[in-house]
């Protein structure tokens, strides 16, 4: 059995029109992120690291933000549509993990929900956790947020 780890990260501002969703989940906060997609930091930073765990090419690769058929997707259609690129090469998630950094929102009363979205997607386990930067840079400022993830894939 082949088993790789990859890792991805991603990071928007806020000011988006939109809702903001992370992991998957609608969270309560008065901006969304900026975008081609929803923004959604969380779910494209286990997806990009679902995909280099594959030896795939990256999500912008997959999913061009000036791509028109991309515009405003969900987070949780980019996860499933990589999600069923890793079946088509014969591969698995294992797990994935993902790191979530801002000031704000605070996470910790979304984080069940996001990991049981996100786990259903994968069919596997999908753990987030969140940190700050204690008001340091980007994050900190609460100009927008980070995310690093790291996967797990296998042979089926």
């Amino acid at each position: 059995m082949s088993v790789r780890v990859g890792s991805g990260l991603d990071a928007h501002r806020f000011g988006g029109d939109g809702p903001l969703m992370l992991g998957t989940v609608r969270v309560d906060h008065p901006d969304g992120l900026v975008g081609h997609s929803d923004g959604d930091v969380i779910a494209h930073a286990v997806a990009d690291a679902m995909l280099a765990a594959a030896g795939d090419a990256d999500i912008g690769t997959h999913f061009p933000p000036g791509d028109s058929a991309w515009a405003g997707v969900s987070g949780a259609r980019l996860l499933a549509e990589v999600v069923a690129r890793l079946d088509t090469a014969g591969l698995r998630v294992v797990n994935a993990h993902a790191i979530a950094v801002c000031q704000a929102p605070r996470l910790a009363a979304y984080r069940d929900a996001m990991q049981e979205s996100m786990s259903t997607i994968a069919r596997a386990p999908v753990t987030v956790h969140a940190t700050t930067t204690d008001r340091m840079g980007f994050t900190g400022r609460g100009e927008g947020i980070a995310c690093q993830a790291v996967a797990m894939v296998a042979d089926r």
